[in-house]
């Protein structure tokens, strides 16, 4: 089957608005022609030049760029499945994400080929891969240079893949303390954008920008949307509040996404002015808990601007609902919900036996819809956890009121949400036990004015232990990304609440830092 494809989005688009300036990214200016020609150039070079096949994994771990988005459309159009890489993980996590993916191929920049090199270097046994590309220029270890790469070839345009076919695997943090490989077809990102522009408006007028990175799901819409409907796409490389209000300003951005610390970090940048986002129609959120003070600031600001929320995960492609403009007008206690489900998403409110609840109690959140992933990448057990009786898990806690709008109030799974970044508790806990002084860990997240949640662990230790927050500190950075470890360490001699089931009651150690909080998790 090739109904669902991005050929018949991307290709009419580059034929149509073949000598606009499309894709703008820090003095770089690209016609839709060049952009395509760019695109089949790299299409065959994979193939020709790099030995990808249309099922071979190909790795980025690279800043913003028109680059980035050339290597997504190639494997929209077919040339590879892409591994898009979290720019802040530590090496043990590339390695193995690297080996368990099976990739020969990375495409990196000069902000994080040294550290991809570093990573590969210490792992036990030889590298896998087989060629390192370079975006841009830098003396950092490298094959071959990217503009390089698709010079020596000519333009291909490849056969339409079938839309069952791979075309993204995306790593998500474990419960296990393993990457799970979200494994994404054609069919689901597709149906994804779909469900995406039936609540974004994409036109050739928009002008989006990129600022939340590109390895996120949350930035499919544009990845996908802004090229296809023939508007124009800003890159940001990475966040910054005052490039990112120059950028605004410079190219007049209609369209962008944010978590909600970004947001709190352009509005309280020195150089903010309200007049400097004059040009935004639309700013969505997501990713993380939206402080309600923060959006009653944004809104009272900007009572034009159209806000919007969506609420997914990786799993999904990204998008399972949506909080429109008019119900942040509105205001209510609605404003506090993570918004209704978009079209060809069904939601299902379920206890811990699988039984439906009624509108209005609180249980698992379970959905049905054409976007969700095949499977966790050679994990046949987890994606049976998650997929059962045809629903996915999701393993948030919320309810229905009776309009349909969902409320979510707690993380099965535990996962605490900073600055947009996932961080399964499980994983934190496992590194942190591994300290000879560590009696006993919890990890959970607390409130954070910027971040939304903080990261924040409970540890037992021995009466005449003199273990500091800074060694656990380093003690975690070594295993683990930065952003997981944990910001706050409280030290205790006495044992942590345990239920029935001998498990640790995290929602007692929660109570003392949530309990006067207006909302919950988003």
């Amino acid at each position: 089957m090739r109904e669902l494809v991005y050929h018949r989005l991307l290709l009419p688009a580059i034929n149509r608005y073949a000598d606009k300036t499309g894709f703008v990214d820090m003095g770089y200016e690209g016609t839709y022609a060049s952009h395509g020609d760019r695109v089949f150039r790299l299409c065959r070079a994979l193939r020709e030049e790099l030995g990808v096949e249309r099922d071979d994994r190909f790795a980025v771990m690279a800043t913003n760029s028109h680059q980035y988005l050339e290597l997504y459309h190639a494997a929209f159009l077919g040339a590879g499945i892409i591994n898009p890489l979290n720019l802040r993980l530590a090496g043990p996590e590339l390695d193995y994400i690297v080996r368990d993916s099976g990739t020969e191929v990375v495409f990196v920049d000069a902000f994080f080929a040294q550290h991809f090199a570093n990573a590969m270097e210490s792992s036990d046994g030889p590298s896998p891969i087989r060629h390192i590309v370079l975006i841009g220029d830098g003396d950092v270890p490298h094959d071959i240079k990217y503009e390089d790469l698709i010079a020596a070839v000519e333009p291909e345009i490849l056969d339409e893949p079938d839309e069952s076919d791979l075309a993204v695997l995306m790593y998500t943090g474990g419960t296990t303390g393993l990457p799970k490989g979200v494994v994404l077809e054609h069919r689901a990102e597709m149906l994804n954008l779909y469900h995406i522009g039936m609540v974004v408006p994409f036109d050739e007028n928009s002008v989006y920008m990129h600022q939340t990175p590109m390895f996120h799901a949350a930035s499919m819409g544009g990845i996908m949307g802004t090229p296809a409907s023939g508007g124009t796409t800003v890159f940001q490389p990475l966040f910054d509040p005052g490039q990112s209000l120059e950028l605004i300003e410079q190219h007049q951005v209609t369209q962008t996404m944010m978590v909600p610390t970004m947001i709190a970090m352009l509005l309280g940048h020195p150089d903010f002015a309200t007049d400097r986002l004059s040009s935004l129609e639309r700013l969505t959120y997501g990713a993380s808990p939206m402080p309600a003070a923060l959006l009653d600031r944004l809104l009272a600001m900007y009572p034009e601007l159209n806000v919007t929320q969506g609420y997914g995960m990786t799993e999904s492609s990204s998008l399972l609902t949506w909080l429109t403009a008019d119900a942040h007008r509105e205001g209510g206690p609605r404003l506090q919900s993570a918004g209704r489900p978009v079209t060809g998403v069904v939601l299902s409110i379920r206890d811990a036996d699988g039984n439906e609840l009624p509108t209005g109690e609180t249980g698992e959140v379970c959905a049905r819809a054409g976007n969700f992933m095949r499977e966790y990448w050679n994990k046949p057990e987890a994606t049976a956890e998650v997929f059962h009786e045809g629903w996915y898990h999701t393993g948030d806690a919320g309810y229905v009121d009776e309009g349909g709008y969902l409320f979510l109030v707690d993380r099965v799974k535990d996962m605490i949400v900073s600055g947009g970044e996932n961080v399964y508790s499980a994983e934190v806990e496992s590194v942190i036990s591994k300290h000879d002084d560590v009696t006993q860990v919890a990890v959970i997240g607390i409130p954070h004015e910027t971040w939304g949640e903080q990261v924040h662990a409970i540890i037992v230790v021995q009466d005449d232990t003199s273990l500091t927050e800074s060694e656990i500190q380093e003690f975690a950075r070594a295993h683990i990304a930065g952003y997981k470890v944990p910001k706050s360490v409280e030290f205790r001699t006495e044992p942590l609440p345990l239920s029935g089931a001998m498990k640790i009651l995290k929602r007692e150690l929660r109570k003392p830092y949530w309990g006067d909080q207006g909302r919950g998790v988003n």
